[in-house]
């Protein structure tokens, strides 16, 4: 692995009014590494994903993806990371093609109908290509929102729930890209709440509680009882 995090945060703090999500938040993922990250609803899992993806402004502190700050360099951030987000957010009204196009335009990445036609088979949408997304289901609509990470290449992958709302097909399609991923000495920052498919693809398990990483250590160490069990005890003391 790297010696340098493609992803480091340092001493992030965020604050929605009077309300303190993060708070002192210090966090790292290497090339070539998943790091799952657990936490009861509203300990700032998403905040954090947001962050990193220049969606949001820490109140104080650090992150940088690639070694370039999220605030002051958020363009070139925003060329190196691929976002999955909890709903595939794609557009109801546009084909699978155009959807592709229209993304590909706003990341200003250069592709042309052949390009796009190759990520749309890869995750098995080539055959409706030009049917709209209306009519698709919401396993389709899943895949066709993970085509983008096709098409843009990123370096460091910022996961919410990857593999909710993913039919079966889907599923193993993602399992094998990220693991590829990995291998090719990408990043993974994942959000979940699932302790079964997230936790197998990951090397490093962390939870976040009081704003802060609570526990963050290697997942071959611990057992499927002993994260359940660490989780509930971090999450109670902060709750």
């Amino acid at each position: 692995m790297s010696a340098d995090p493609l992803v480091q945060v340092t001493g992030l703090r965020k604050a929605f009014g009077t309300t303190l999500v993060l708070d002192g938040l210090s966090l790292d993922v290497r090339a070539g590494e998943a790091v799952a990250l657990l936490g009861a609803n509203g300990a700032g899992k998403t905040t954090l994903l947001k962050i990193l993806a220049t969606l949001a402004r820490p109140s104080r502190g650090r992150a940088t993806v690639a070694g370039f700050d999220c605030v002051r360099e958020a363009e070139q951030v925003r060329r190196r990371i691929g976002l999955v987000a909890h709903g595939p957010y794609v557009y109801e009204e546009l084909s699978a093609l155009e959807n592709l196009a229209f993304w590909t335009t706003l990341a200003g990445v250069a592709t042309d109908r052949t390009g796009l036609r190759a990520a749309l088979a890869e995750v098995e949408l080539d055959s409706v290509f030009a049917e709209r997304v209306r009519a698709f289901s919401a396993g389709m609509k899943r895949r066709l929102s993970l085509a983008r990470l096709v098409l843009l290449r990123p370096r460091v992958l910022l996961l919410d729930e990857p593999f909710a709302g993913l039919d079966q097909r889907a599923r193993k399609w993602l399992e094998g890209y990220l693991e590829g991923f990995k291998a090719g000495g990408g990043a993974i920052l994942m959000v979940t709440h699932s302790f079964s498919r997230e936790l197998g693809l990951a090397d490093r398990i962390a939870i976040l509680a009081g704003g802060r990483v609570a526990l963050d250590a290697p997942r071959r160490s611990l057992g499927p009882e002993e994260i359940q069990r660490m989780y509930t005890l971090h999450t109670e003391e902060a709750s």
